[in-house]
């Protein structure tokens, strides 16, 4: 056999193994060739670089893609979570259990517990293995009562943290905002909500996560806004944390909403040992981007595609 008709037997072979899946037997009849001229044609297209396997492990890229969001934002956690599509209903199910298992890790007697809710905290929630730590507080973050029809899972997210970490969460049974400062001032006046808010303040660990700035998320279907705080929110704002809107920069964008807004500060996840943002998904990077900026954060979980979008397209709009 000529080299160059050599050539071609391995190259064909080659094709039709690695690329149109046919057998080393098929290959031979094909080629009219020996079963074990094929193997011998087969290892000469890879000795020869003709042929290149190329092992993709998952597990290297995630972990190489948080010691790379860590070096960048300065955080003390990263976790990347492998998720097979970008799709918000995968996502936060795949970053809810990678979440529930940190805490597992981490939680330890004594430790006061802050919560907020919406649908990715719940796939926390359920994640959640019992742990048997002692003297543990679980506390609601932010207001979560509603003005419409609308599920925060707010209770059975305080339940099942309350559940996993053998304790009586506390519950801050209030809208998230009020229509006018005053009321909130009052409100805060209240020594039982004050001292909910104040526990709030206390706690070493946070868990939250991203809201969007978009019609059909959680937030904008309480019914909480009035047009002008919708016509700002559109033009100015990339995210909310605890119901407190930023700029691209991590910047308060409206003060008039901010100083309606009940619960925890942003300025207060910054003096948490764990401040632990869950987020991930398209509508979701600009406001994670905001908040790294602002220093919110010290633990980031989040999923593969969300990450290479905060290295390399640094959540510009």
């Amino acid at each position: 056999m000529e080299k160059g008709e050599k050539l071609g037997k391995v190259i064909e072979a080659a094709k039709l193994y690695y690329l149109l899946d046919y057998t080393q037997s098929d290959i031979a009849k094909k080629l009219g060739v020996s079963r074990p001229t094929v193997s011998r044609l087969l290892q000469q297209a890879k000795s020869e670089g003709i042929v290149q396997i190329k092992i993709h492990d998952p597990m290297v890229e995630v972990e190489s893609l948080a010691f790379k969001l860590e070096e960048k934002f300065g955080l003390k956690k990263a976790i990347v979570v492998s998720v097979p599509e970008y799709e918000d209903h995968l996502i936060k199910n795949y970053l809810g259990g990678a979440a529930a298992d940190y805490l597992n890790e981490i939680v330890k007697d004594g430790d006061i517990i802050g919560v907020t809710w919406g649908t990715t905290l719940y796939h926390v929630a359920i994640g959640l293995a019992q742990k048997f730590v002692r003297d543990i507080k679980v506390v609601q973050l932010k207001g979560g009562v509603s003005y419409a029809e609308t599920n925060t899972y707010a209770t059975e997210i305080l339940d099942l943290f309350g559940k996993a970490f053998n304790c009586a969460p506390y519950h801050l049974p209030l809208p998230a905002i009020v229509d006018h400062v005053v009321v909130k001032e009052t409100l805060e006046k209240d020594r039982h909500i004050r001292a909910i808010l104040d526990l709030g303040k206390q706690a070493n660990i946070a868990v939250y996560t991203m809201g969007s700035v978009k019609d059909d998320s959680l937030l904008f279907k309480m019914g909480y806004f009035t047009k002008e705080d919708l016509a700002t929110l559109k033009n100015k704002a990339v995210g909310d944390i605890c119901s407190r809107f930023f700029n691209q920069f991590g910047m308060i964008c409206n003060e008039d909403l901010n100083a309606r807004t009940l619960g925890i500060q942003l300025e207060d996840l910054k003096t948490k040992e764990h401040s632990i943002l869950v987020g991930g998904g398209p509508n979701k990077i600009n406001g994670i981007y905001g908040a790294l900026l602002g220093q919110y954060t010290n633990t980031l979980i989040t999923d593969q595609f969300t990450a290479r979008f905060l290295l390399d397209n640094q959540g510009n709009s």
